[in-house]
């Protein structure tokens, strides 16, 4: 009898190696090699069979034909603005998120949208049964015409089969951890699993041109369970985020060959599923009344892609209470809130060294734009001096090291979206003064040049 080989590969690049190692030569992470059995690798003949050219040879790159790539329509706002216009025949997409946020929800209520295309559902996890119980639950109660073939299958031949007589025009697959293959002598799940499965899928939509959605786990990291080779082989990776004590969920695309990477959906979470946010901004600010001002509110004009949102900065300064203050941001980048804090020490002359300074982005959502800055520093001097923001103000800039306010990009729609909801007065940097008509709004425009002046123009 053969002796069994046995390897080890590493869970987060997918470094193979003859012998456990403790730190990867690859990608330098520590304790990360899994130990699996090496089975005979053999293509599987469903696979092969898709194979729309049998010989390959190189050809100029002068002579290959571009065109505009053909989108589908996905019949979801949202989702078609994170794929840069609809998802791409031939692709393969990996949607990842934490347990019970809504991923399959998303996936399922879209596909019942879809008119005139055959859908192959693949659940490796659901029963048929409790799918058609979402269905309904999504549909509430109305006719459906969508032509979804839901198979229950965990075997990845067995899947290739179910392709192979349904001819489907779109396969999704829920989930990849779920999926194994014969060739591989390892259980369900494992890096090595996954890593085939994925292979044999992206071959799979190249070769017929048509399009895979797979859904992924991820870890207590916040990352996609299995091999880093995962993101790496997928054409685009969606992150779908959210907290679940929060009625928001956003799509946020991390890896797009076909499109944006900085592009987001806002999603509600309601009874019947997932609806998307056309208008955001007005989810994203508070229902106070008009007149009503509390201190460490501060509205933020920032740009997500290419759509601007208005979102409240919410800060709040104590008291030390344990002697060593504490720097705690939700939503926003802590180390960026540090040096905002020693900007407003060094620069403007406020002072918190025993104070606590809590930092909060209403909604549950996490912000990345820079132009962020000056509304965080407003906040956070708002609730220092116990004094509100009026309502009718909001801010865009980025502040610099030495208190200076730095020209934003696309001031137009920041100034357009604010003056749409009604907002009196928006402060600006005065270098995205240059060329800017203000007679085109009706909303007061100040520009300013230094973090101080911003202050002033608030508190006198």
């Amino acid at each position: 009898m053969a002796k069994e080989k046995v390897a080890y590969v590493c869970s987060s690049c997918g470094y193979d190696s003859p012998k456990w190692i403790g730190k990867c030569p690859a990608c330098g992470e520590w304790n990360t090699f899994t130990e699996y059995r090496v089975g005979k690798k053999t293509a599987p003949a469903a696979v092969t069979d898709f194979r729309l050219d049998v010989k390959s040879s190189p050809i100029s790159m002068s002579k290959i034909e571009t065109a505009d790539e053909p989108r589908i329509n996905m019949q979801d706002g949202e989702l078609n603005r994170v794929l840069g216009g609809g998802l791409v025949p031939g692709s393969m997409t990996l949607l990842g998120g934490e347990p019970g946020i809504g991923k399959s929800t998303l996936i399922l209520q879209t596909v019942l949208r879809l008119r005139g295309m055959k859908v192959l559902y693949v659940s490796g996890e659901e029963s048929a049964r409790q799918l058609k119980l979402r269905a309904d639950r999504i549909i509430d109660g109305k006719g459906n015409d969508a032509d979804v073939q839901v198979v229950c299958e965990a075997m990845i031949e067995t899947v290739f089969e179910h392709i192979k007589v349904v001819q489907p025009d779109l396969v999704v697959v829920d989930s990849i951890q779920t999926m194994a293959t014969e060739t591989v002598e390892s259980s369900p799940g494992s890096v090595t699993q996954i890593r085939e499965c994925a292979s044999m899928l992206l071959k799979f939509a190249k070769e017929s041109n048509t399009p895979v959605i797979v859904i992924g786990h991820i870890n207590k990291e916040g990352t996609i369970a299995g091999p880093k080779i995962l993101e790496h082989m997928v054409d685009t990776v969606l992150q779908f985020e959210g907290d679940q004590h929060y009625m928001y969920r956003i799509v946020r695309a991390i890896k797009n060959r076909f499109g944006s990477t900085a592009e987001l959906g806002i999603y509600e979470m309601v009874q019947n599923g997932l609806r998307p946010v056309e208008n955001p901004s007005e989810l994203l600010l508070s229902d106070m009344k008009d007149g009503e001002e509390l201190s460490g509110v501060a509205v933020a004009c920032s740009i997500e892609g290419v759509r601007p949102l208005l979102i409240e900065t919410q800060a709040l300064v104590s008291t030390a209470a344990y002697g060593t203050p504490q720097r705690s941001a939700t939503g926003f980048d802590l180390r960026r809130l540090n040096m905002l804090l020693a900007v407003l020490e060094k620069r403007v002359g406020f002072k918190l060294p025993q104070r606590d300074v809590f930092l909060n982005i209403a909604g549950g959502i996490r912000v990345t734009d820079p132009a962020i800055d000056l509304s965080v520093i407003a906040a956070v001097l708002s609730s220092n001096v116990d004094t509100g923001i009026p309502r009718d103000i909001c801010f865009t800039g980025e502040v610099g090291l030495s208190g200076e306010v730095r020209p934003v990009s696309r001031i137009v729609q920041r100034i357009a979206e604010a003056d749409k909801l009604g907002f009196r007065k928006i402060i600006i940097p005065r270098a995205n003064m240059n060329g800017l008509d203000k007679r085109k709004f009706k909303i007061e425009i100040v520009p300013v040049r230094k973090v101080e002046e911003a202050l002033r123009e608030l508190f006198g």
